[in-house]
């Protein structure tokens, strides 16, 4: 049978751990009120982006420097379509599951930007009927500029081999597509609602909305936290009632 001295030093010890969970509960749920922050000013930053005029597509001499801060800013960029080098990228969007049609267009200046040109579903490959109507010629591509995805989708990673892609890695559908290195750009363009016409791939659904649960986070830790100081403070009370049994004395 434990003697109250050593229970009451267990019970020390559970309070000394409820103190140090209480104080990483504290300190997660303001780390995520600080992610909550970031993530409002996020927010705000890109539906302000997303209001601007396009500009023209970033050349090679401002490739090195493309970061976040950039992704969503409206671009524009004229070139020819290289139809006989695009990719299917699988997808799902408000319209269902389908595919993303990326295709290299090359600029006058001799480099290539990938364009999403937008979104087909399943049930138009089969005759192609998407392909009718394919732009032809010089065209002027306007849509929001995004960074490159690189590895795959969630558990699946992209097998160029196969031909199966589940993201849009830059890197790696340029050197499917047996585009030069080093000429065509490190992002790729979500083309406008605009891009195509006459039933050819669907633009302009681009995903502006970011998760922020943020807040509920932090009300889950702190609520955990809460609940360790509850537990801890039940401890004290047992250790203390420990210390009033009976015999407790002669133990001391």
């Amino acid at each position: 049978m434990r003697s109250p001295r050593s229970a009451g030093a267990r019970l020390a010890a559970l309070a000394l751990v409820a103190l140090l969970l209480f104080a990483a509960f504290c300190a997660l749920g303001s780390w995520q009120l600080q992610r909550r922050a970031w993530k409002l000013d996020l927010i705000a930053r890109v539906e302000q982006r997303v209001q601007a005029s396009p500009l023209p597509a970033p050349g090679p001499a401002a490739w090195a420097v493309i970061d976040k801060r950039d992704e969503y800013r409206p671009v524009h960029v004229e070139g020819v379509f290289l139809h006989e080098r695009e990719t299917l990228v699988q997808a799902v969007t408000k319209l269902g599951p389908g595919y993303w049609v990326v295709t290299p267009l090359r600029t006058a200046a001799g480099y290539s930007v990938l364009i999403n040109r937008g979104f087909v579903a399943p049930g138009q490959l089969g005759g192609d009927t998407w392909r009718r109507g394919e732009p032809a010629g010089e065209v002027r591509i306007t849509g929001l500029l995004r960074l490159s995805e690189p590895g795959g989708g969630f558990l699946r990673r992209n097998d160029p081999l196969s031909r199966r892609w589940y993201s849009r890695d830059v890197a790696a559908i340029a050197d499917s597509q047996r585009l030069p290195p080093g000429a065509f750009a490190p992002y790729f363009v979500d083309a406008d609602a605009a891009a195509d016409s006459g039933g050819g791939p669907q633009g302009g659904l681009t995903v502006l909305q970011f998760r922020n649960n943020h807040l509920v986070y932090a009300l889950t830790w702190y609520s955990l936290a809460l609940m360790t100081l509850g537990g801890r403070r039940i401890m004290f009370r047992q250790k203390r009632l420990v210390r009033r049994q009976p015999g407790a004395a002669r133990h001391r």
